[in-house]
């Protein structure tokens, strides 16, 4: 989902204790983190919402990022600047943090015309376009349960989409790329498995604000004049994305994915609630029905993928 959504599952696996009791606490604090970072990436949300109705997109984008930034420069002086300027792969890491920038920038711009609510589905439904494109794309095997499962997330995301009435709007449509440039940019992800996640988050990051800043080099009167009673508040939504990030993160390093990810779902509850307090916004029952369609096929993905990752194992 956007910049803001939460990252996938690292490729270095989570780190294992001995004892069980000490697993037993390690996971425990995995699904405390998770539950945060989820929390945090919502807050992030909720705040750029209420933030574009006084900055424009590429402006806020543009701070965001530099603010992001800023908060990371300890992690790159401390692992080494070169180890974010030698990327393996340089042309696919462009092209990942381009589209996360497009993420960004799209998610922002829906979240400024519909229901936070309305707008976290469509990114809600990424991985089901992942699994839908990796057999193409990465030489994946899908069976025909994954199959099932993902035509029954396209049928949530057109019920969500409620394209036979006039909610099939530029809003919804943008939402609907943004979340497939998300999408594609998590596959490109999968690609890049021994790159730090520090640096891939840096380059996300830089990504961004190379895009904004050439955004509003092209398109007029994406600057405004900064409002001092306001100023603080476009820098924050980096400095909660990036605790949000580091929440997750380390979420995924105390616990099994199996355990933890499935609570990354936790966004949309947050997104209706926060909805409900901050804009009054009530979800249509399409909405309603199209997000129980789409948290319910990705969760067989993830849990059949998880399945068959075991069994694979087994067999080697």
């Amino acid at each position: 989902m956007s910049s803001t959504a939460p990252p996938q599952p690292p490729a270095i696996p989570p780190v294992t204790p001995a004892c069980p009791a000490t697993l037993q606490h390690s996971a425990g604090l995995g699904i405390v983190f998770m539950l945060l970072g989820m929390l945090m990436f919502s807050l992030n949300d909720t705040m750029g919402k209420w933030l574009v109705e006084t900055y424009p997109v590429l402006q806020l984008m543009a701070i965001r990022s530099v603010a992001a930034l800023l908060v990371l420069l300890p992690l790159v002086l401390r692992r080494g600047v070169s180890s974010v300027i030698r990327v393996e792969r340089p042309g696919l890491q462009a092209l990942r943090a381009l589209l996360f920038a497009i993420d960004a920038t799209a998610f922002y711009f829906a979240v400024g015309f519909m229901p936070l609510a309305d707008a976290m589905i469509y990114w809600l439904a990424a991985p089901i376009y992942v699994a839908a494109l990796s057999p193409f794309l990465l030489g994946e095997k899908v069976g025909w349960r994954r199959w099932t499962a993902i035509l029954i997330g396209f049928a949530g995301v057109l019920v969500a989409l409620d394209p036979s009435r006039e909610s099939l709007s530029l809003p919804a449509l943008v939402a609907l790329f943004g979340s497939a440039c998300f999408a594609f940019a998590i596959m490109l992800g999968r690609t890049l498995r021994t790159t730090p996640d520090t640096t891939l988050v840096v380059w996300q990051f830089v990504g961004s604000l190379v895009f904004s800043l050439i955004g509003m080099a092209v398109v007029p009167g994406s600057w405004k004049p900064l409002d001092p009673a306001t100023i603080l508040l476009p820098a924050l939504l980096g400095v909660v994305a990036m605790l949000a990030h580091v929440l997750v993160s380390r979420s995924l390093k105390l616990a099994d994915a199996a355990t933890v990810v499935p609570l990354q779902y936790t966004l949309l509850f947050w997104a209706v609630v926060f909805g409900w307090i901050f804009f009054g916004d009530t979800p249509r029952p399409t909405v309603v029905i199209g997000a129980a369609l789409i948290v319910a096929s990705g969760l067989f993905i993830f849990f059949r993928e998880q399945k068959l990752k075991k069994i694979n194992h087994r067999d080697e």
